[in-house]
């Protein structure tokens, strides 16, 4: 493994560590705050969690840029597919509306500033709960892809490595059968002797294939 491929594997993994604690923290306040609040908790949210768990588990045991590192492309993979179905369910809950969705005015706008200790309080849109948490679920969907986009840079570097490794191994695999094939002592007959024939012409032939015996004329 280069160093090139070595120093960007260690930013992707440090990446992915970062995503995963910035939204470790974020969904698991609001998840907090609901469980303050006695109510039930998005379950979206929850794949949510459970992706950034992993991903900090992961980007903390493949953060050091050995070979292991590398040969887990298919785990980097796998670890993206999961993050950007986070981001795609999470993304839907808003659409393009993000902090005017009903989603977020009713649900994590209401509970993250806290309007639900106060009865009182008639939320018809995001104006009567002065947008609560309105840059935390944007930064939700913004980590969230980043951590999707950062495991597959993850996957792409792994898989270069990997391939390019193998072929330098096989490379260096064939150098080294030619090598010894070059300074291998030579077995079997290795003198050829010449032999005359009718015409004096000398013909090549190995001690230990053929021998060549006097005629006699026939009286």
């Amino acid at each position: 493994m280069g160093a090139a491929s070595m120093t960007v594997s260690v930013i992707l993994r440090l990446g992915e560590f970062v995503s995963s604690v910035i939204l470790l923290g974020i969904v698991g306040r609001f998840l907090a705050i609901t469980g303050d609040a006695h109510t039930s908790a998005d379950s979206r949210l929850i794949y949510a969690i459970v992706v950034a768990s992993m991903g900090l588990v992961f980007s903390m045991v493949l953060i050091p840029p050995f070979t292991y590192s590398f040969m887990a492309f298919p785990l980097d993979f796998i670890m993206f597919v999961l993050a950007l179905v986070s981001f795609i369910l999470l993304e839907l809950l808003t659409g393009v509306h993000t902090c005017n969705a009903v989603w977020y005015w009713q649900y994590w706008g209401y509970y993250w500033g806290g309007f639900w200790s106060t009865p009182t309080v008639i939320v018809r849109g995001p104006a009567d709960i002065n947008y609560a948490g309105c840059g935390s679920w944007k930064a939700v969907l913004a980590w969230t892809f980043i951590l999707s986009i950062a495991f597959l840079l993850s996957s792409f570097v792994g898989a270069y490595c990997v391939l390019k490794y193998r072929e330098e191994k096989k490379l260096a695999h064939g150098v080294g059968l030619v090598a010894q094939a070059a300074t291998a002592p030579v077995t079997g007959p290795s003198q050829l002797k010449p032999v005359r024939n009718g015409h004096d012409a000398q013909i090549a032939q190995p001690d230990a294939i053929a021998t060549v015996y006097p005629v006699h004329p026939t009286p």
